[in-house]
């Protein structure tokens, strides 16, 4: 069962950088080995934002579609994600924004299992590594923005 985390300090406010992260659609721009996006659903509410949307990541020909249930919580300035379908058997990870002058200190945690017991422990091991090369590219699109 990969887990991870990261922080990082961005030199944007903290609005600027949830509009960012729930751009989803923009995903396979910028970050490794994500082909493909889609957003199926989104909904805003008065105190949250609710999106239902696909990731296909991988290296072609080796890709998969996961489906996820992403939750912005605008009070807490928290986002939550959890895989509805797809070779997970679950995933869970969730952003925290919080602002610091004239930066802002972002919160990453990702906790899932492939269903592939294989590439689970193969993901195990390198996990790590591949969250802080997904972060550097949200770092460096999110600087540039």
């Amino acid at each position: 069962m990969p887990k991870a985390s990261v922080t990082r300090l961005i030199e944007r406010d903290k609005k600027t950088l949830i509009n960012f992260v729930l751009d989803i659609e923009k995903y396979p721009e910028f970050i490794p080995f994500c082909i493909d996006s889609k957003v199926y659903e989104k909904k805003e509410e008065k105190n949250s934002i609710n999106i239902i949307a696909d990731l296909t990541i991988g290296k072609r020909p080796f890709t998969d579609t996961y489906k996820s249930d992403v939750r912005f919580d605008k009070i807490n300035d928290h986002i939550h994600v959890t895989n509805i379908d797809g070779p997970l058997n679950y995933l869970e990870n969730n952003w925290k924004f919080i602002q610091k002058d004239n930066f802002t200190e972002v919160h990453f945690d990702v906790d899932f299992e492939i269903k592939n017991k294989f590439l689970n422990i193969i993901m195990a091991k390198s996990f790590q590594f591949g969250l802080n090369k997904i972060a550097d590219a949200f770092q460096k699109r999110a600087e540039s923005l």
